[in-house]
């Protein structure tokens, strides 16, 4: 199925010190001619983020404190609603998300008729690895969400998606901004409320510069974070469900 092309799409990058690896991943955007829009949200950072990201000639939103990737992305899914785009792109300002995939998940929106399309590591591209409690944490996560979703899922703390008119909508009023709340909450949030998920494989890179949030002492927490993290998603009370149409 062809995309619509009168559909507005908004990539949005939520930035936490990342003046070194952002340059580059805003030329990438360039140079992959999406027919997008891009800003970038810079998340409280203490570096020359904002400074790079306007001299990219980009829009920036900029959050008084660090409020996570959630939080981030809250302010980006609002911002796309007051603004008119129908769809949006969550992409990493470290470099980890290739561009020219992009197209990758705006086409599985449409193909699939889904309302949000997860880039999944592991499902058959690539050769992306995490180890230890944190793989561990992940493949249980993705048993228990494929469940919830009631769709076969490999990658749920996924951070590049292709969020839909519906999920738009829902996301702008309905996002969460708590520890993994972009990830393993929104799909919750997602789920009860009626939307369909799907995911298309994609391969991903090392970050390009600065620091990975998961050194070897957080990755043995992360399990039991995880899990709490879905265990409050489940008895938060559900978002209203959506109709067929924006609201």
């Amino acid at each position: 199925m062809p995309r619509d092309q009168r559909q507005r799409v908004l990539v949005v990058i939520p930035a936490w010190n990342e003046q070194d690896a952002l340059p580059g991943v805003l030329r990438e955007v360039a140079a992959s001619d999406l027919g997008a829009s891009v800003v970038v949200v810079n998340d409280g950072s203490t570096d020359d983020t904002t400074g790079v990201a306007r001299a990219a000639g980009v829009d920036v939103l900029e959050l008084p404190m660090n409020l996570g990737v959630g939080g981030a992305m809250r302010a980006g899914y609002r911002y796309a609603r007051r603004y008119g785009f129908d769809v949006v792109v969550q992409l990493d300002a470290d470099g980890q998300h290739d561009p020219r995939e992009v197209p990758l998940l705006l086409e599985a929106l449409d193909a699939t008729g889904a309302d949000l399309v997860i880039g999944a590591r592991f499902a058959g591209r690539g050769d992306y690895a995490a180890n230890g409690p944190r793989r561990w944490a992940m493949r249980a996560l993705s048993v228990l969400l494929s469940r919830v979703t009631r769709t076969p899922l490999t990658d749920t703390t996924s951070g590049f998606k292709a969020a839909g008119p519906r999920a738009v909508a829902l996301f702008a009023t309905n996002y969460p901004a708590e520890y993994l709340g972009d990830t393993v909450e929104s799909l919750v949030i997602a789920a009860r409320a009626g939307l369909r998920v799907r995911q298309v494989s994609v391969e991903m890179r090392p970050r390009a510069a600065g620091q990975p949030s998961h050194g070897p002492l957080k990755a043995a927490v992360f399990l039991v974070r995880a899990m709490v993290a879905l265990v409050m998603a489940l008895l938060r009370p559900k978002a209203a469900p959506l109709g067929g149409g924006l609201t």
